[in-house]
């Protein structure tokens, strides 16, 4: 090796005597068959995520032994370790309650075994972040390997795929045009593999962002779970682990430096990537000390455009960017506006990856910079009376003509409220209202799930209204679409504007303008706000993880991570 690894001596059990901790560790690894010579190699651990209760990852088994096998053969011993895992379909309220503490116990894991380097295998839309987070905290050799998108599945001659189709199918049904065992049969036809969702969701973008950011082998982010090119990828990655190892790097901070971070939210904004992209930036960025500068990615995002036809912004889906040559055709038009020096895992820059990588050939994925899907980023940041801290609008997944618009406010004072009266058919509502919901951030919720796409109600959806302008300090899940503003921050629960707002007020969208505006006068708002109370605390916030999750949780700009976790500033800001 060219640079010792302490391999099983590493962090020895604390027993006052060293050289007992190595002898009793060293044993009961034996007791697992190994040899002398192969407790001798540097460690690779390899964080083992699979869940009988997270579906994307039911090809995580395949996959750790395809990364053992390419550490093997580099000279490594492969060590996987449990952590717990996130599925977004299965947790109450959110799987964003608990991102937090996946990136908590896998960086606590990481830190108290004894590894040189780590391969992460995530997929799951919180699952990649978390352990991105706790590779930055840890700042060991480090590298990403997702799971990859599912299959299209196929509905009488359509093609359709999770969970944009989903949305549009519950759609349909919820207005009555699809009937109760068709919906039931479509249910079984959306999603024919495992993997993760095969649009452009949070899955698909965070494996996007992290191949762009160097903390994943090129070519990752689009190889479907089920290719035998993704098992091809895992061996490779377990192999760059041990070269990482001796090199002796680079590690996590010296690939997430604002540059880098920069080059990701480009990419965010050019694939048309999910809204919870930006959150997890943030928080990733936060765990090396870079502040994320809401108005320069505005900026950003009015200089870039959307290349990547795929749903929910375009037509296509994941395996279709695949086969049109994965990131690589996206990091070549968008070339000229990235930092190709940035490091990468295999020790070389971005630039000398995308020079390496397979020439271009004819694809209608990925459209020429000249010939955009959208002639702006798909994520636009609004500021207003209502969202003095910032909110975001996906508005390249929106009805064009509700991108201005003014409403009467219909408010819901919590998830629960929305569940109870959506569909009342006393309920006061137009087409041209504004749903608001409230009190669904991330103390209010708690966890600030992806509540904000609120349905259309029942009544109107069955007279055809198949999109509305909606407000929350909620999340959406990147799969989904219309004209939903998220994350205004301060959320509701702390006594932001939200709180404030009350049936039949006017709210304007300007979203050209970057404005979310209550017209409300200001010493209407101050009488209201001398007024107001915060809602009862939660059920269970005194103890255990929630009780945690409250103290310390920071608001969406914050990327929702907990100030106790955060990086010491750095006084970095990107985008730069």
């Amino acid at each position: 090796m060219k640079k010792k690894a302490d391999g099983l001596k590493g962090k020895l059990t604390a027993y006052g005597d060293a050289g007992f901790s190595y002898f009793l560790r060293k044993s009961f690894t034996k007791s697992l068959g190994y040899h002398d010579d192969e407790l001798a190699r540097p460690v690779v651990g390899i964080a083992n995520t699979g869940s009988g209760l997270v579906s994307c990852h039911g090809t995580v088994p395949q996959l750790i032994e395809a990364v053992k096998r390419g550490v093997t053969a580099a000279g490594g011993l492969p060590l996987d370790f449990p952590t717990i895992s996130l599925g977004e379909p299965f947790l109450t309220p959110s799987s964003m309650l608990f991102r937090n503490l996946m990136a908590i116990d896998t960086e606590e894991m990481i830190r108290a075994h004894p590894m040189d380097a780590v391969v992460l295998i995530g997929g799951c839309d919180k699952t990649v972040p978390a352990q991105l987070m706790a590779a930055a905290s840890v700042d060991i050799p480090a590298i990403a390997l997702v799971t990859g998108p599912m299959m299209t599945g196929s509905y009488k001659g359509e093609r359709l795929g999770a969970c944009t189709d989903c949305r549009r199918m519950w759609g349909e049904h919820r207005g009555g045009r699809i009937d109760e065992d068709e919906i039931d049969e479509i249910s079984g036809r959306l999603m024919p593999t495992s993997g993760t969702c095969m649009v452009m969701g949070t899955a698909s973008t965070m494996a996007c962002v992290t191949e762009t950011l160097g903390m994943m082998l090129p070519g990752g982010a689009a190889i479907p779970a089920v290719h035998s090119d993704r098992l091809r990828n895992a061996s490779a990655t377990g192999a760059a682990a041990v070269a990482m190892i001796e090199r002796g790097g680079p590690r996590p901070s010296e690939i997430i430096t604002p540059a880098a971070i920069t080059n990701a939210l480009r990419v965010l904004l050019a694939i048309g990537g999910s809204t919870n992209g930006l959150i997890h930036l943030a928080a990733i960025a936060g765990r090396v000390g870079i502040e994320i500068d809401y108005e320069a990615f505005d900026r950003l995002g009015r200089e870039t455009p959307v290349l990547v036809d795929l749903k929910p912004s375009g037509q296509h889906y994941m395996e279709d960017l695949n086969k049109a040559g994965g990131l690589a055709p996206i990091l070549r038009e968008l070339a000229s506006l990235l930092d190709l020096d940035c490091r990468t895992v295999t020790g070389r820059t971005l630039g000398e990856e995308l020079d390496a990588a397979a020439e271009p050939w004819p694809q209608e994925v990925v459209r020429p910079r000249d010939n955009p899907l959208c002639a702006e980023g798909g994520i636009a940041v609004l500021g207003g009376n209502l969202a003095p801290g910032g909110a975001i609008i996906k508005h390249s997944a929106v009805t064009p003509e509700l991108l201005t618009h003014e409403g009467r406010a219909v408010v819901f004072d919590s998830i629960h409220d929305v569940d109870r009266r959506i569909d009342d058919p006393a309920l006061d509502i137009k087409a041209d209202d504004v749903l608001v919901l409230r009190n669904a951030g991330p103390k209010g919720a708690p966890g600030m799930p992806e509540a904000g796409y609120i349905p259309i109600p029942k009544k109107l959806a069955a007279q055809g209204v198949k999109d509305m302008v909606r407000i929350s300090d909620a999340r959406m899940s990147g799969t989904a679409f219309g004209t939903i503003v998220l994350h205004c921050a301060p959320e509701a629960a702390i006594g932001g504007p939200l709180a404030l707002v009350q049936d039949g007020d006017r709210i304007r969208l300007d979203t050209p303008a970057r404005r979310l505006d209550l017209l409300v006068s200001d010493e209407e708002l101050e009488k209201r706000r001398a007024a107001w109370t915060p809602p009862a605390p939660h059920e269970g916030a005194e103890r255990g993880w929630l009780a945690m999750h409250l103290a310390h949780v920071q608001q969406a700009e914050k990327g929702c991570d907990f100030d106790i976790l955060a990086g010491k500033p750095s006084g970095k800001r990107a985008p730069i």
